[in-house]
């Protein structure tokens, strides 16, 4: 296809051609037919269509807000002819990247990386990839679409944070193995049978379908559940990253976790901390506060509110003996402590481990 460039050329070689003739100039046509064979040459260098194979991996697929991420670009020749002028155009949500291929000889694989932005958080489509071919002039320009588009997951950040102790004497260090205690185990996933599992764990007919040897986990379903509301009412991120920091915590400590905002539940697992960093990379602002979700929360372990809103945290009093523990993250300064609460004001990520240690 003609680029503007090449439009440009086009009518200004006819334009020349009608007022040579029509004048009686050779000049006006002889540049007229130099602009037409620009524009054929251009043509023949982008018509064939290269055989080439390509290939764009996002790396990592999951990565927290502000670390880094790239995509690399894998292009192969297998035509018989070297390929120069080649660009790739990749589109990362509404913004889009160029880079500049090099040349690529007959039989050759050239890779080129480039950096995906992270600064927001939430799924940020990346593609169409779109390797464009142009002539050295700069007339024409073919377009081809390679490969499948990818999703780039920006999650929370986080720091690193002990359990909340719940107030009672239950397994407070977590489970340390898949079996737990006689008497209050429940069933938690399915997962490989590796040696040393207990046979009588293998679920046999999810081993029959996948041709694998699946055994069934089990936790204690006695363990304290550690409860954490995020109010995602003008939702800073301060708010979200220490909401995900708490959870995180607890769930790889093995300790049953449950996410609610002012709009409903988030989430509710146990142990898999994967789960809460997916949900909370995909929380949005809201408009309902969390007076109603911490009033409908189920009672026992911790109860962690996220807020920045001074009002929200002086409610917690009211449901402290429901819980074994009642603890308000802070977002913000000035803030007044509440009967019963226990009170980790921050204004930075950073200063979460030392206002949760010292609670």
């Amino acid at each position: 296809m003609l680029t503007p460039l090449g439009w440009g050329t086009l009518a200004g070689s006819v334009l020349l051609y009608g007022i040579g003739f029509a004048l009686g100039y050779p000049e006006p046509v002889v540049l007229a037919t130099g602009g037409l064979l620009a524009l054929a040459a251009a043509l023949a260098w982008t018509a064939p269509k290269p055989k080439l194979e390509v290939r764009r991996e996002v790396t990592p697929l999951k990565v927290p807000r502000g670390d880094a991420a790239v995509a690399v670009l894998q292009v192969t020749n297998h035509g018989r002819w070297a390929l120069s002028g080649l660009r790739a155009r990749d589109r990362f949500g509404t913004a889009e990247h160029t880079v500049d291929l090099p040349r690529l000889p007959r039989g050759t694989l050239k890779m080129v990386s480039y950096p995906l932005p992270t600064d927001t958080r939430g799924e940020i489509p990346v593609g169409p990839l779109l390797l464009v071919r142009a002539d050295p002039l700069g007339l024409t320009r073919r377009v081809r679409e390679y490969g499948e588009a990818a999703t780039l997951l920006v999650r929370p950040r986080t720091v690193a944070l002990p359990v909340a102790p719940s107030g009672r004497a239950h397994h407070l260090e977590g489970p340390t193995s898949d079996n737990a205690p006689s008497g209050t185990v429940t069933f938690h996933t399915l997962r490989e049978y590796v040696v040393g599992d207990d046979l009588r764990h293998v679920h046999w007919k999810s081993s029959a379908r996948t041709g694998t040897l699946m055994v069934r986990q089990l936790i204690d379903a006695s363990l304290p559940t550690t409860t954490v509301v995020l109010d995602t009412r003008n939702l800073p991120e301060l708010a979200v990253d220490a909401a995900a920091s708490v959870a995180v915590a607890a769930a790889r400590a093995g300790f049953p976790v449950r996410l609610l905002t002012g709009e409903g539940p988030l989430a509710e697992t146990k142990a898999d901390a994967d789960l809460v960093l997916d949900r909370l990379a995909l929380v949005r602002a809201g408009d309902h506060g969390v007076t109603e979700a911490v009033r409908m929360a189920k009672g026992g372990g911790s109860l962690v509110l996220v807020t920045a809103d001074p009002a929200e945290a002086g409610r917690l009093a009211g449901v402290r003996k429901r819980f074994d523990r009642v603890i308000c993250v802070f977002v913000g300064e000035g803030m007044a402590g509440a009967p019963g609460v226990t009170m980790a004001p921050i204004t930075t990520l950073d200063a979460l481990p030392v206002a949760w240690s010292s609670r």
